[in-house]
């Protein structure tokens, strides 16, 4: 039977995650739904973004390679925040920008979290996908509880700072504006690495306590920006 295909089964292992929690984001956005079809390509757009960032992390691995040994503190730091950090969490803001930035739909403040969630799973999305056909199941149930929230938390914090940057922009405060668009950027690449970081310094409790952490932060994020939501 189909459904008991094994890459059936472990496309879906890869995708189911960030589907829920692509509805799960979706009925927070409570004063006006975004149109599919926008949500569909910011989907496709972090998808663009995962092929994106890895051309630019083998180009940033090899370089850094040449200039530290790869079993060095220095080297991971480097690593993480500045080449995978950035590279991820750059194109997902670029594409992000580029969708939803003078899109007519964007009218309400908790639009800039729904679409920063909606390009961050699509990268979740499409990144799950390889590594689940690389490492099995196993790599889905840790990812489903790990990297793929993990994706939506960095652009909650993206969304929260773009929604307001978008508010600052309409009411005049271009400079104000330009900051939050930075913080936009800075904030997901600084939690990002520090997640990569730690996830590879092998202090599980650490590990564990700071994606507890940051899915409190989030969550409570998403319940304030949703309740206090208002037409830009």
């Amino acid at each position: 039977m189909i459904l008991l295909n094994p890459i059936t089964i472990l496309v879906a292992a890869a995708i189911i995650p960030a589907v829920i929690l692509l509805f799960e984001i979706y009925k927070y956005d409570r004063l006006e739904k975004e149109s599919g079809g926008l949500l569909r390509s910011l989907v496709l757009k972090g998808i663009v973004a995962t092929t994106l960032a890895v051309v630019t992390e083998k180009i940033g691995i090899a370089i850094l390679g040449r200039l530290f040994s790869d079993d060095s503190f220095i080297y991971y730091v480097i690593l993480m925040y500045f080449v995978v950090g950035l590279s991820e969490e750059g194109f997902k803001y670029l594409l992000l920008r580029i969708t939803t930035w003078n899109s007519p739909e964007f009218n309400c403040r908790f639009d800039g979290v729904v679409y920063a969630v909606f390009v961050a799973l699509g990268f979740a999305l499409w990144e799950n996908i390889s590594y689940v056909f690389s490492y099995g199941l196993g790599t889905a149930l840790v990812r489903a509880v790990t990297a793929v929230p993990g994706h939506a938390c960095f652009g909650v914090f993206m969304g929260t700072w773009y929604g307001l940057a978008k508010k600052q922009q309409l009411w005049g405060q271009e400079d104000l504006s330009v900051v939050s668009r930075t913080v936009a950027v800075v904030l997901p690449v600084l939690i990002h690495g520090t997640y990569d970081l730690l996830a590879t310094m092998g202090n599980t409790w650490i590990f564990i306590l700071f994606i507890g952490v940051m899915f409190a932060i989030s969550f409570r994020t998403i319940k304030k920006q949703s309740t206090q939501d208002h037409y830009l």
